[in-house]
């Protein structure tokens, strides 16, 4: 197997335990094996679901990273930080050099796609448990 294939193999799997880490800690805490199947299923939709939107929002916010969002607020907190730093002022720079060099600095292609893949398939799955324990299990 080829060294990229591996590495590609590598984020899967680790995505794929933190989602599985957090699922099981929504499984605990909810105490999945002290009750009837349709709370069971409920608390096994619920931890599809959470880990799932966990992941979708945490590649979310490395998108908005990773295109420069949150480089202001970098900058400003840097600039109130030296505010208060005797001398702190002589390191001023201007902003359009601030973002020139912080999106300079970020080497290569990090490839996040991984977490974006496995949280879409856990949301999905934690949404199709819902609608299965929705049309069994729902009375009104």
């Amino acid at each position: 197997m080829k060294n990229e294939h591996k590495a590609i193999l590598i984020k899967y799997a680790i995505c794929l335990g933190i989602e599985v880490l957090i699922g099981f800690l929504v499984i605990w805490s909810k105490g999945f094996f002290a009750h009837e199947a349709p709370v069971n299923l409920q608390i096994l939709a619920d931890a599809f679901f959470v880990s799932g939107i966990l992941m979708t929002l945490f590649a979310g916010l490395l998108f908005v990273s990773k295109e420069g969002a949150l480089i202001g607020i970098g900058f400003v907190l840097r600039n109130v930080v030296l505010a208060f730093i005797p001398m702190g002022r002589m390191k001023h720079e201007k902003y359009a050099d601030y973002r020139e060099r912080k999106l300079s600095s970020k080497k290569g292609n990090h490839n996040t796609i991984c977490v974006l893949v496995t949280g879409l398939v856990f949301l999905t799955c934690g949404i199709v448990l819902t609608v299965i324990w929705n049309v069994n299990y729902l009375q009104l």
